[in-house]
């Protein structure tokens, strides 16, 4: 990577949140304040579009910050693994959609019939194949499995067409499920500059398949979209749900996007400067066991610290090698700030978060669903 000469904004208007003492690094840092903020804001957003907010739990993996997401007015949550829902369900949240297209095979096939038999679930869906599947797993429940059919709206990711969405699902109907509607997920807003475009194909998808399922005499309820760029441009019918996850940390990539203000990131993994041996860098002991190594298209480096400034160039397993971008390197033993770069994959590497407001701790959160990969 080419060094850079100093911070580009937006990076120079970020902001971190100042650090209690005695923090034995690497550590996770959630900022009570900011978490709070950016759940009533989304929120707010889903209210004034008129559409349920169902967040997506993959990005903070809490029940506590799940808890407080449904407090302010969520419905239900979006999981992406059996594992995540199995937590979520054991903590008393009783309305899932597993927005996956789940393999549900032997032990996948019988702890999804187990979630199915005790809360309300729903499951994604994109092919015959795998409606097939889900229907053999759960048939002679007391109910039908509901299913979402998954549409592809630029991602290439999954999903089918609006078109093919009746193919879909006259298969999951055939199989015993109940179709209830479709999903999207616009991705592609991930790529720098396709923010408005994403959330337009995510509307147009759900719609021509709405359609397209209707003249087929299907029922549909639900109609969901969701990424946290496009949820945060606001949602509206036809859609009747959304499901963005990363809002309720936000990252540095989401600062880059426009999805919040530099002021809103409210998860950081606090590192300590432990070697100023080799000139023009910095060592801090958040490596990649604590940190990660998402890349941006807009900016450089896997994380930023704006209080030094600087940016994590490259990591190894424990060292995180930084690039300090101003005029100095900072001290041995000093704790500084690290805004990631894509929250969700760091959340996952620390057992616990610790919670702080005005700069004290006030709790410790585990990060329950922590390796549910499955």
């Amino acid at each position: 990577m080419t060094a850079v000469a100093a911070l580009s904004p937006p990076d120079t208007l970020v902001t971190a949140p100042d650090l209690p003492d005695g923090l034995e690094t690497p550590c996770a840092i959630v900022d009570l304040d900011r978490l709070e903020r950016n759940i009533a804001r989304m929120q707010a957003l889903a209210d004034r579009g008129g559409v349920a907010l169902r967040p997506h739990a993959k990005t903070h993996k809490s029940v506590r910050v799940a808890a407080l997401q449904r407090a302010a007015g969520a419905r239900g949550l979006t999981v992406g693994t059996i594992g995540e829902a199995e937590v979520f369900a054991d903590a008393g949240f009783d309305d899932l959609f597993l927005a996956y297209t789940v393999w549900a095979e032997g032990e996948k096939g019988r702890r999804l019939r187990a979630l199915h038999e005790r809360i309300a679930l729903r499951v994604g869906v994109d092919s015959a194949e795998g409606a097939e599947l889900l229907g053999r797993a759960v048939a002679g429940s007391a109910r039908p499995l509901e299913v979402l059919v998954e549409l592809d709206s630029g991602e290439h990711r999954a999903g089918v067409t609006p078109d093919e969405s009746v193919a879909v699902a006259r298969a999951a109907d055939r199989a015993g499920l109940r179709p209830i509607g479709v999903y999207t997920h616009g991705g592609h807003a991930y790529e720098a500059g396709l923010v408005a475009g994403a959330a337009a194909d995510e509307i147009r998808v759900v719609d021509g398949a709405a359609e397209a399922l209707r003249g087929a005499g299907f029922e549909v309820s639900v109609l969901s979209v969701g990424s946290t760029p496009t949820a945060s441009r606001g949602v509206t019918a036809p859609a009747t749900e959304m499901r963005p996850g990363t809002y309720a940390y936000h990252d540095r990539g989401q600062v880059w996007l426009g999805s919040c203000a530099p002021t809103d990131i409210a998860f950081w993994v606090a590192g300590t400067i432990t070697s100023l041996a080799v000139p023009g860098q910095a060592i801090v002991d958040a490596g990649a066991k604590a940190f990660g190594r998402d890349t941006l298209r807009m900016a450089p480096g896997l994380g930023l610290l704006p209080t030094l400034p600087g940016i994590v160039r490259t990591v190894n397993d424990y060292h995180g090698y930084v690039e300090p971008l101003g005029a100095g390197r900072g001290r041995l033993g000093q704790v500084l700030p690290i805004a990631p770069n894509h929250v969700c994959p760091v959340v996952d590497h620390h057992a616990e978060t610790i919670v702080i407001r005005g700069g004290e701790v006030v709790d410790v959160w585990p990060v329950d669903a922590r390796g549910r990969f499955r």
